[in-house]
């Protein structure tokens, strides 16, 4: 508060400008490496869990890392990517906590095959309508570094139950 008050008043700082401004940078660079060592603890256990899951009875991977386990095959058309689709999905932290649910709203979602992330891009344009699959898809193709929102930390591996309910 006195700094502040001096800065009013006209007077120079107690601290030196090029001090404060060294110890500011040391502090940002400490919070941004306890981040990334966080992250990288983070990306690390969706490693270990992709590489359990894929030993699971029933699980598929593809090229690009996504794995699924066909829960219901469906008999319809397969969208492609320039399609809208209707959908009932839950999705999972790999700790099991639910960050999204069209199932608890009670209402499908609408969207283009395209606007989503890539896993699920993937999986729609594998997926039957009818099916409902279990997908794992690794950080790469989900939100990766930058996370989505306060409930889907950077680099997290993510579970969804996805039932392609319709082509639109």
């Amino acid at each position: 508060m006195a700094g502040i008050a001096d800065a009013l008043e006209g007077k120079h700082p107690a601290v030196p400008v090029d001090v404060v401004h060294r110890a500011l940078r040391e502090i940002h660079e400490r919070a941004d490496a306890v981040r990334r060592q966080r992250f990288q603890a983070m990306a690390a256990e969706g490693v270990k869990y992709l590489e359990e899951n894929a030993k699971k009875e029933g699980v598929n991977s593809t090229e690009s890392g996504l794995q699924f386990r066909v829960i219901n095959q469906g008999e319809g058309a397969i969208p492609a990517r320039t399609d809208r689709v209707r959908v009932h999905y839950t999705g999972k932290l790999i700790d099991g906590t639910v960050f999204d649910s069209s199932v608890a709203r009670g209402e499908p979602a609408e969207f283009p095959v395209n606007g989503v992330i890539p896993g699920w891009i993937e999986a729609l344009t594998l997926m039957p309508v009818g099916s409902k699959w279990e997908l794992t898809i690794p950080q790469e193709l989900a939100y990766g570094e930058r996370g989505a929102g306060a409930s889907i930390p950077p680099f997290s591996t993510l579970v969804f139950e996805v039932e392609l309910l319709e082509i639109l």
